[in-house]
């Protein structure tokens, strides 16, 4: 006899907890079962860099809608919970060596600050200047502070002299993704959701709706409401259905890495250097790397666990091809060097590294972006299916927000008015795929 439930879940990343939990929790929907083949938060929702961001260029103020609202539900959860995932206001850091780049980073601040960011603040001397604190995120300024000149250098003094400014975008940080999983699933499961370790194989329908979700075990499970968080595995469980995605995939690597000499200060907030990079390698090293050495910009440093320990995750993504889904994917071996010298010409202390060892640990995962780079939130054409995915680089800084929406499909409730913007059948309009071809790709990027 088949198990039954309310709603199946598919994907217990961070998506599929986060919809579980407002199932579950908030909607009060009965009994939520959670499938996925392996443990919770750990295929790519714990190998992020778990920053969040209210931060979203054009071309119009949808994403930083949706992207507030999740921060919104980051912060209630945050005092509820007594900040069980450490949720920061540390911000990001946007800095640069170029005077044309500094003008073009404040008009986009002008631009997201007209959709709702919050206001642009300009500082030439470092008193007018507020710090963001190591640790917490209440009673914080929002919008962004722009540092010219030697406020930013004597603001941020490990950071290349070359700087010429830096943009400080202050409702945003990081925080510990792998702790508000746990506490979703908690919370969820404490309202009587359950999570079972299975692989969903087939998906039935009677009458155009979903009847039964059938596992590799060979169990089934009897139900009526099927939301599909997969995370990269989302076009296969949505093909059980016949339902094709306009959804690919991209590789992002981050590595891991001790900084024993305190060369970035643990108190700084999420660094990123805007200006594309040079890199003089030696003869050696061409041999053993190749030839590349110019760069694009958007090398990244962050600190780890706060003001403790001695570990930042650095990133830099200078590849972005499209790749297919596979795990365990399999890393460029020359991406740790490649990184660490980036990192080196933002933060010129970092360049007693480069010629040390160990490299630190390299790991990561998939994008699943759909070619606006906004996420599919919705229902699918067979009745009682629904997906939440395509959460590209944002899954955990949206999936609070995305959760909720998913959710609020699901028990047929009041939808904010972005959510059309999110829907699967939103490709069926000719103006929309117009629209989509004439942004690209990078709608939302930082």
């Amino acid at each position: 006899m088949a198990d039954s439930a309310d709603v199946v879940v598919c994907g217990a990343g961070i998506a599929g907890l986060a919809a579980a939990y407002h199932l579950a929790v908030r909607q009060r929907v009965g009994r939520v079962v959670i499938v996925d083949e392996l443990p919770p938060m750990s295929l790519t929702s714990d190998k992020g860099t778990q920053g969040y961001r209210n931060w979203w260029p054009g071309p119009d103020d949808t994403m930083l809608r949706f992207a507030s609202r999740s921060i919104d539900l980051l912060e209630e959860t945050a005092a509820e919970s007594g900040n069980v995932f450490r949720l920061n206001r540390r911000g990001y850091l946007f800095a640069t060596s170029n005077e044309s780049e500094l003008g073009r980073l404040e008009a986009t601040a002008r631009q997201v600050s007209s959709f709702g960011m919050g206001e642009v603040r300009v500082h030439r001397s470092r008193d007018t200047y507020a710090p963001a604190p190591a640790e917490g995120f209440a009673d914080q300024p929002t919008g962004a502070d722009l540092l010219l000149g030697d406020a930013a250098r004597a603001t941020f003094p490990y950071l290349s002299p070359k700087m010429a400014g830096a943009l400080h975008v202050r409702r945003a940080g990081f925080m510990s993704g792998v702790n508000l999983g746990a506490w979703f699933l908690a919370q969820a499961s404490a309202t009587g959701a359950s999570y079972r370790r299975d692989r969903v194989i087939s998906v039935r329908t009677e009458g155009g709706r979903v009847s039964d979700v059938g596992l590799a075990s060979g169990a089934h499970i009897a139900t009526d409401r099927l939301v599909i968080a997969a995370g990269p595995g989302l076009p296969r469980v949505a093909g059980l259905l016949g339902a094709t995605l306009p959804v690919f995939h991209e590789l992002h690597a981050k590595v891991t890495f001790r900084d024993t000499t305190r060369a970035v200060q643990r108190d700084a907030p999420f660094l990123i250097w805007n200006d594309p990079l040079h890199i003089d390698w030696s003869a050696d090293e061409r041999r053993r790397f190749g030839d590349e050495d110019d760069f694009p910009g958007g090398v990244h440093i962050r600190p780890v666990d706060l003001t403790h320990g001695d570990e930042l995750y650095l990133i830099w993504t200078f590849e972005t091809d499209r790749r297919d889904y596979e795990w365990p994917p399999a890393f460029d071996r020359r991406y740790a060097e490649i990184v660490l010298r980036g990192c080196a010409q933002m933060v010129p202390a970092m360049a007693a590294y480069v010629a040390a060892e160990p490299r630190g640990f390299t790991d990561g995962g998939y994008y699943c972006k759909t070619p606006e780079n906004r996420p599919l939130v919705g229902p699918l054409s067979a009745e009682g299916a629904y997906v939440v995915g395509a959460l590209s680089g944002f899954g955990l800084m949206s999936a609070h927000g995305a959760g909720e929406l998913v959710a609020t499909h699901v028990v047929s409730g009041t939808l904010p008015d972005y959510a059309r913007w999110f829907l699967p059948s939103r490709y069926d309009d000719r103006e929309y795929r117009r629209k989509v071809a004439e942004w690209g790709p990078l709608v939302g990027q930082l």
